[in-house]
Order: structure tokens, then sequence, then C-alpha cells
């Protein structure tokens, strides 16, 4: 099973497919744009006319190169760190000489300012590869684990509580359901101690699940009602471990508990294109209350999700005056 010490984020080269990274390239070119037009423009208040004209030049080229990236991005990671950033260097500095060669045949820029607009694009791209190495060791797989591991121990302890809760509700009254409660709480200790840098496949996060609810079903009876609506996205997909077991035990804890009549968890999970789409959902009873009782689990989901994505994944809440659902959307795992 894939894990955080293989994701394209641990790279020293940056991977450009990235949504994240794109952005950041995006940020981090147009501020050196800004800073070369506030520099050459005679009066501040010609600032704006001078960035504009630098940046009709720039972003085709920033464009063509992201694109051109994104298309080697593989075979770029296969050299050493040094040699791949020297490639991707020589790279834009050659794409950067026919653009502005182009562009000085059409009168955009003179023939004598090619050699200092290469110059400086070759300058703009070490300083990138420079930012993306530094953030790399910084997001090392040593310490992204152990960041992964404070988060999962921060969700267990509920978990484990919660869990065993339903099973000593059933001890005296309904011996033979608690032992086989017991048996199925084997496994999902099992399952909530596993190492939180190995990514699970969606049939095991989908069966972590069914085994928790099936507890809380044996505590609550027919007070909880679980619509499960599983599209035909393949099983074996990668993704964080312990990602949809906090957001059903947060719907039953919140939403059935507090109400004599119970209600209905409502679980979605569908492909859509590239992405994986889960959907959960539960009644809400007080609503102030409920909403924030769930800001720790959510916090916790959407900061790993950040460890282990970056910027291609989200979560996204709604609160509404009967309806509480949390959306979280993540990319279909990508192998370089």
């Amino acid at each position: 099973m894939a894990s955080i010490r293989h994701f394209p984020a641990t790279h020293p080269l940056p991977d450009w497919r990235n949504f994240g990274v794109m952005l950041r390239v995006l940020l981090g070119i147009n501020a050196l744009v800004m800073l070369a037009a506030l520099v050459r423009a005679p009066r501040l208040a010609d600032w704006a006319d001078q960035y504009a004209g630098l940046a009709a030049t720039v972003e085709p080229l920033l464009l063509i190169a992201l694109g051109l990236l994104s298309l080697l991005r593989n075979a770029l990671w296969r050299p050493s760190t040094r040699l791949g950033q020297g490639l991707v260097v020589a790279l834009v500095g050659g794409l950067a000489s026919l653009f502005f060669l182009y562009a000085a045949t059409v009168r955009l820029i003179d023939y004598a300012d090619i050699p200092r607009a290469v110059l400086l694009s070759v300058f703009a791209t070490a300083l990138l590869l420079g930012y993306f190495e530094l953030r790399a060791r910084a997001f090392s797989p040593a310490q992204v684990e152990a960041r992964l591991a404070a988060l999962n121990a921060r969700i267990r302890p509920h978990f484990l509580f919660n869990s065993l809760n339903a099973v000593l509700s059933l001890i005296r009254a309904r011996p033979q359901q608690a032992e086989a409660a017991l048996e199925a709480l084997s496994d999902l200790f099992r399952a909530a101690m596993r190492d939180p840098g190995e990514l699970v496949s969606l049939a095991e996060e989908i069966e972590l699940g069914r085994q928790y609810l099936e507890l809380e079903n044996l505590r609550l009876g027919e007070r909880l009602v679980v619509d499960w609506k599983i599209g035909g996205q393949a099983m074996n997909l990668p993704i964080p471990p312990l990602m949809l077991q906090p957001l059903l035990e947060n719907a039953v804890y919140h939403g059935i508990e507090p109400s004599p009549e119970g209600g209905t968890v409502t679980v979605s999970i569908e492909q859509k294109g590239d992405e994986l789409h889960i959907v959960v959902a539960n009644p809400t009873v007080g609503r102030i209350q409920h909403a924030a009782g769930n800001q720790m689990a959510v916090a916790n989901i959407r900061e790993r999700l950040a460890l282990y994505y970056d910027l291609e994944a989200r979560l996204e809440t709604d609160v509404g005056d009967q309806r509480y659902e949390v959306r979280i959307v993540l990319p279909c795992q990508r192998r370089p």
C-alpha cells in the first residue's frame, strides 16, 4: 500500500502537476514581475502600466513552461536531485530564449533585451527550485509522519472510548452480542493502531466505518439508521486512514444520541472524474452546540488532508437548520 514516504510533496523537485505547486509558482513569478515593474517605473504612478506590459510578456511563457514541466515531471524525477534541477533550469532557459526571440521578431521587445530576459528567467527558476527544495526538507517524510501520528493520537482516545462504551452497555443485558461486539472491537483497535503514514484502501476504510456503526447500532438500536450510497468507484483506491470513522462518530454523537427519535446518517461515496467525493450527513439537534462539537474532528481531518495532498484535497462543512453535512474531496491517487 502507498505511503506518505512516496508522496510527491516529499520529493526535492516539485510536482508540477500539483495545484498547490502551480499556485505557488504563479504567485511567486507574479510577485517578481511586480517587483521588476516597480524598479523599472520612472514614477510610482507608472507602476501599473509597467506591470501590465511585463505580465503580458511573462505570463504566456510561464504557462507554457508549467505545461511542459507537467508533461516531463516523471522524466525529471528519475535523475539525481541536482541533475533534475539543472535540467529544469536548462529547459526553462531554452524555452525562454525561443520565446523572447519570437517576441523580438514581432517587435514586442528589443533584441538587446533578450539576454537579460533569459537570465532573469533562469534566476527566477533557480530561486523557485531552491524554495521548493527547502519546503520538501521542512515536510520530510519523518516530520510528516510524526505530525500525522500526533493528529491520529487525538482521534484514537475518542474512538476507542466510544467503542468500549458501546460494548459495556451490552455485557449484562445481551452477553452473546457483547462477545460478538468485542471481536469486532479487536478489529477496530487493530485498524486504529496502524501506521498513520500508510494509506489504506477505500474498501478498508468503508469496512472500518461499517464495523463502528454496527457497534453503535447495538447500543442505539432502531434509533440509528444508516443510508450508504456507494458509487461504482474502484474499491482499491488508496486514501488516508481514519478519514471516514471520525465523521461517522460525530454524526452519531451529535446528530443521533441527543434525539429521542434518533435519525438517519447518510454516507455518500462517489468518484467524479479524477476526484473522490465523500459526504457524511446527519440531522442536527441544537445547531450551535453541534457545530462547535465537530470542530476538533473536522480541523484534525483538514490538517491531515493538507499533509497528504497539499491543496489538491478539500473539506467543506454545511450547517443547516435540520442537517449537518461534511464533504471531503480527494484526488484519486496518482503515482509517479
